[in-house]
């Protein structure tokens, strides 16, 4: 029988088990949560309940963290991210799904490491998971349809939603919404919903305006907002500013590959690279959802599905290659809509933090780049610690990469953060 490694239990990952499972091959999955369902479905209790049956077919482990992996060999800690008491295992299954996720992209502007500045996906989880509002008074702004849902969960709880801006014009949007193709995977009903959330609550939606500064001393007290072109250059004498004391940004969303280099898998532009079977450049090793282009839930699962199916042996039929393919047109779609304007860095001044954790500022990259030695992208990296705090760049990584050119990432040989106890533990069961 074939077995099966599914490392992600999101969307993606859960259609790829249950493809797997039903191809007949032995599987188990494993995710850091405590709980099946991924950034999508972790606040829907519901959603939870009904992977149920799912899991049950299944190796079910929880808590657990892949912190390594040499060829498809699968080093795992179990236990609570925060404990002492985590066991380590290795497992070799004979196929490896990748269903690593995505996680908030946040473009810098002065004063975005005050207290009160939210990433959007943190002010959802609040919202849902908590029922905790990031504030009173909060702004919603960046970029993607994402800021729709955000806005939404904070009317949920209490929050005055003072506006939701989109940074990119009206003409770039609409250019590459299509509702014929919003129809084809179920989001017409979404977005009539959302419209008419934000109504009903007389939140204005605004496009072509974007937040470019925040202003407080103890913590965010306004933020200042502006008219910006298609390439999100500001409009000058278009600013305003809200008093606010809470300010939720996204703009959009960057995958989390470090598994997938670590396994040697080829990433284009940042992505993973895969062809039509969801299968890697890594024989045995495939990859579904947001690493290998971000397009939402309803693409991630019908990805993963592909992944799932193919990995264990089996065919996909041609119905699911086309509930793929139709997904993957409309993730196409929403990217065109959406995109990153290439002058961001103009709302960025010398004294502007670019990399929180280092406290790298904007000026310290462009004397770095200015230097006589001329630095690579790497070494401009390595001489001025932008990216390589705790973080391990995964708020500031895909701003650097703007700012120093070159998006790929570098194989770390451990993955995600381990102690030194732990690593140096000879203990390690096979499972």
């Amino acid at each position: 029988m074939t077995r099966v490694v599914v490392i992600g239990a999101g969307p993606a990952g859960l259609a790829a088990a249950e493809q797997a499972l039903r191809a007949g091959a032995e599987v188990a999955v494993l995710d850091q949560a405590d709980a099946p369902g991924g950034q999508y479905h972790r606040t829907q209790a519901g959603a939870r309940h009904g992977f149920e049956a799912l899991l049950s077919r299944c190796e079910w482990w929880p808590e657990s963290t892949v912190w390594a992996l040499d060829g498809r060999r699968v080093h795992v800690l179990r236990g609570p991210a925060d404990g002492t008491g985590r066991r380590r295992h290795v497992l070799e299954p004979d196929a490896l799904v990748l269903a690593t996720g995505a996680h908030d992209r946040v473009l810098p502007f002065p004063g975005w490491q005050l207290p009160g500045v939210f990433t959007a996906g943190a002010a959802q989880a609040l919202a849902k998971g908590e029922w905790v509002a990031a504030g009173r008074r909060v702004l919603v702004a960046g970029a993607g349809p994402f800021l729709l849902p955000v806005a939404e969960s904070l009317l949920d709880v209490g929050a005055e939603v003072l506006a939701v801006l989109e940074a990119n014009p009206a003409s770039t949007v609409l250019k590459g919404w299509s509702w014929r193709a919003a129809a084809h995977v179920g989001k017409t009903g979404e977005l009539v919903r959302y419209a008419g959330t934000l109504a009903r609550h007389r939140v204005p939606y605004r496009m072509g305006r974007a937040v470019v500064e925040a202003r407080g001393d103890d913590r965010v007290r306004e933020v200042v907002t502006a008219r910006v072109r298609a390439d999100w250059s500001v409009v000058p004498g278009t600013e305003r500013t809200y008093a606010v004391d809470a300010v939720c940004v996204g703009h959009g969303f960057v995958p989390q590959p470090e598994l997938a280099v670590a396994a040697g898998c080829a990433l284009d532009g940042g992505f993973v690279r895969v062809d039509g079977d969801q299968r890697t450049s890594v024989p045995g090793v495939f990859a579904a959802g947001e690493i290998t282009g971000i397009g939402g839930a309803v693409t991630a699962a019908a990805e993963g599905a592909v992944a799932g199916c193919v990995a264990a042996g089996g065919r996909p039929a041609p119905a699911l290659l086309r509930t793929r393919d139709r997904a993957r047109a409309f993730a196409g779609r929403l990217a065109a809509a959406h995109p990153i304007g290439a002058a961001w860095p103009g709302w960025l001044r010398a004294d502007t933090i670019v990399c929180r954790c280092e406290e790298t500022t904007y000026g310290d990259l462009k004397n770095a780049a200015a230097g006589p030695a001329a630095p690579g992208p790497h070494a401009l990296k390595l001489g001025t610690r932008a990216g390589l705090g705790p973080c391990q760049g995964r708020m500031c990584g895909p701003a650097v990469a703007d700012l120093c050119g070159g998006a790929e990432r570098h194989h770390r040989p451990i993955a995600q953060p381990i102690r030194l106890g732990e690593l140096a533990d000879p203990k390690e069961t096979d499972a």
